[in-house]
């Protein structure tokens, strides 16, 4: 197949098109070529998206399959209206955020979506309005071609976020002990990339349409402490602490530094790592066992450095810190 991805020089468009290409099929990368390097064996089509003519050069050639990565509505406005015409089946790889409430246990695709963004560019607050806006521009142009991903938490190699390595790079670093928060079940769900990639090529080889969850199934995030000592080989204390107590101490749920990754407050999200993903495994997503997802992971993880500063989780020094202060 010649298959057109409007990215593929970061991580999961990357990852797309390393899979693709391995599986024999021709792959052009449209992108500024600014995040990263295209996938060896693609071809790297230099643009940007927001310019006029950014599809000059692709738009004369007719597509067996185009994936779109993007978060803003301008660029995906665009390419439906140029590209439309020219591609077979169209992949929009949107996000569990497109969803309106995040509340709601196994809820499936049928859930109602976020109002669509009207503006062309996105913000992080805007994400979900505007991966639903981009839904919305492409079943507008491409309509029965049209295949929707919507993954939730994405974890394996080259997960810069830090998000879904911490515990087990936690586990690993050292046996002091672990400050988690007291939450042991709470719902975590999390993909490996490679599974998610592997679904959506295989759907695009089949030319599925439709939306889907492609999301991992659904645990506990005790569950997840207790894989990631286990793979990490942790043998120290376990500290579970308030999510209030966290809170006032100002630590960070969820991402970013001095976080802890995972663990959500607002009751209003209590189910954004609780999905179906019944309707996806139904059309073929397989998905391999959590202790080989953060075993991978981890290998990666101590490639980087175990000691690094994190995008996601807590440093071994506020770690002691917080420790000391709630124990007295």
């Amino acid at each position: 197949m010649d298959i057109l991805i409007l990215g593929g020089t970061q991580w999961l468009g990357r990852r797309l098109a390393q899979q693709a290409i391995a599986r024999g099929h021709r792959v052009t990368s449209l992108a500024r070529g600014e995040a990263g390097a295209a996938a060896d064996g693609s071809v790297l089509v230099r643009a940007d998206r927001s310019r006029p003519g950014a599809y000059d050069e692709v738009v004369r050639h007719d597509w067996d399959a185009v994936i779109d990565v993007t978060r803003q509505p301008g660029f995906a406005r665009r390419a439906a209206a140029e590209l439309g015409p020219h591609a077979a089946h169209w992949t929009f790889i949107s996000s569990g955020n497109v969803y309106a409430a995040h509340d709601q246990p196994a809820a499936d695709e049928s859930a109602a979506l976020m109002p669509p963004l009207e503006a062309g560019e996105s913000t992080p607050e805007t994400y979900g309005e505007a991966k639903s806006a981009i839904e919305l521009a492409y079943r507008e142009a491409v309509g029965e071609r049209l295949l929707v991903i919507r993954p939730g938490l994405i974890a394996g190699p080259g997960d810069a976020s830090g998000r879904t390595g911490y515990w087990v790079a936690r586990a690993a670093r050292d046996d002091e002990p672990m400050l988690v928060p007291d939450i042991p079940d709470a719902a975590v769900q999390a993909i490996h990339i490679d599974d998610l990639v592997r679904f959506t090529l295989d759907s695009i080889e089949r030319r599925l349409t439709g939306a889907f969850n492609a999301v991992g199934d659904r645990g506990t995030f005790g569950d997840w402490l207790e894989l990631s000592r286990e793979v990490g080989g942790h043998r120290g204390d376990v500290v579970p602490a308030p999510s209030a107590w966290l809170e006032a101490q100002g630590v960070a749920e969820w991402s970013g530094p001095e976080s802890l990754p995972l663990w959500i407050i607002d009751p209003s999200w209590s189910a954004f790592q609780d999905r179906s993903n019944a309707a996806a495994k139904a059309a073929g997503l397989r998905l391999r066992p959590v202790e080989q997802l953060l075993a991978e992971v981890l290998e990666w993880e101590r490639g980087e450095g175990l000691e690094r500063e994190r995008g996601a989780g807590l440093s071994a020094a506020r770690e002691r810190e917080l420790l000391a202060v709630l124990r007295g």
